[in-house]
């Protein structure tokens, strides 16, 4: 934790105000005790102090949502289905989610960690200062918890705060053959209990082909019994039935919904489960992108997130898919800003994320730009001139 202090910052977004104009921002032992207007500013002091000569500040991202614990890679993947070949087609040939789970089983923990956390380094140099990690290219107990502790490793070495999920329930590994429920009793029975100190969520693939909504409900139940709360990946190839699942049990988060519809909707809003929406999957599947301008018309708090995944998903940087939520999505700048922030950090349960206000955590992003418009505006550029962590630059020129 440190002390700073900016000044001559040119557009402030707090996510708790109008912009500000001519701001100065300033973090004591990592929290934020004043954001606001130069000419109200408290004694200008500060162990580092940055001019920002005009340019904006911004709340660190939050990436609710990925799954960059992996080894190997699926480019020819994505060259099949540039060909016609479908996202079934492909995880019925061995490929897809297996595939990985075949790379990574046979990668040592140290091995997985230094991949991982060259992806995470990028991800911080991007401005992303909040990671949600998901397991589940393990699916045996002893991967799976490999999994975790290289995520949980990645939050203790570097400077970002990683939220862990337990997603055993990603697919149904080959060696179960077609046996669904002795796979799912090995979930709840064997996984579950040795997993939970190294988990803070729980999450299970409600979709054709991978788990129903009533094998998910037996699990989060168990989940729920030792303290995990739920998210889930939900209506992201069909309308699978996920996101009245989540509805239903009261879910952290649903995640994916490209095949949700206004009573989903609804649902969500009332059981106030947060929809985080992953527009690059969508774009790489080539399928329809989630409603999420319907979702916040009716109520709904959505967050952005990357996905990061080596099949279908492998950004790692936000600020393409901030983008891609504009042009492809339908999303406003500003909703797309505040879900990339505030709304992430919301479905993490980190009330002191995704702002810039006197107590939250001084995570923060200083863009060599005048607003951050310039993010969607301009997606091929990284626009991240600071990254800030608790009030101390950890990446940047």
């Amino acid at each position: 934790m440190s002390d700073l202090l900016l000044t001559g910052i040119g557009h402030l977004t707090t996510n708790d105000s109008a912009p500000i104009h001519d701001a100065v921002v300033k973090v004591v032992a990592g929290s934020v005790v004043y954001a606001g207007p130069a000419t109200d500013a408290p004694e200008q002091g500060g162990t580092s102090r940055i001019d920002c000569e005009g340019r904006a500040v911004m709340p660190g991202f939050v990436d609710a949502h990925t799954h960059l614990v992996f080894a190997g890679e699926r480019a020819d993947e994505f060259a099949r289905r540039l060909s016609g070949a479908t996202y079934q087609e492909i995880a019925a040939s061995g490929g897809g989610i297996l595939s990985t789970v075949a790379a990574t089983r046979s990668t040592t923990e140290d091995a997985l960690f230094r991949l991982s956390a060259r992806r995470v380094e990028r991800m911080i140099a991007s401005g992303t200062t909040t990671v949600e990690v998901k397991s589940g290219y393990g699916l045996d107990l002893e991967t799976e918890l490999r999994l975790l502790r290289v995520a949980r490793r990645i939050g203790e070495e570097l400077p970002v705060t990683v939220k862990t999920t337990f997603l055993g329930a990603h697919s149904l590994p080959v060696e179960f053959g077609h046996d669904r429920d002795g796979y799912v009793d090995l979930v709840i029975e064997e996984m579950l209990p040795a997993v939970t100190s190294l988990a803070d969520y729980c999450d299970v693939f409600v979709e054709n082909g991978a788990f129903s909504p009533d094998e998910a409900r037996r699990i989060f139940q168990a989940a729920a019994d030792r303290g995990l709360p739920a998210r889930v990946h939900a209506d992201q190839l069909t309308r699978s039935g996920g996101a009245a699942l989540a509805a239903e049990i009261g879910a952290a988060s649903a995640d994916h919904l490209d095949h949700v519809n206004e009573g989903d909707a609804r649902n969500l809003a009332a059981a106030g489960v947060t929809a985080v929406l992953v527009p690059g999957a969508s774009y790489t599947l080539r399928s329809p992108q989630a409603p999420g301008p319907m979702l916040i018309e009716h109520g709904v708090t959505v967050a952005l997130a990357t996905d990061c995944n080596p099949g279908t998903s492998y950004f790692e940087s936000m600020g393409p898919v901030i983008s891609l939520a504009v042009v492809q999505m339908g999303l406003t700048v500003d909703q797309a800003l505040l879900a990339a922030t505030r709304g992430g950090a919301l479905s993490l349960g980190l009330d002191d994320h995704g702002v810039i206000t006197p107590g939250a955590v001084g995570d923060l992003v200083v863009l060599d730009a005048p607003t951050p418009a310039h993010i969607p505006y301009r997606p091929g550029t990284n626009l991240v001139w600071k990254t800030v962590k608790g009030g101390a630059v950890v990446a940047g020129h």
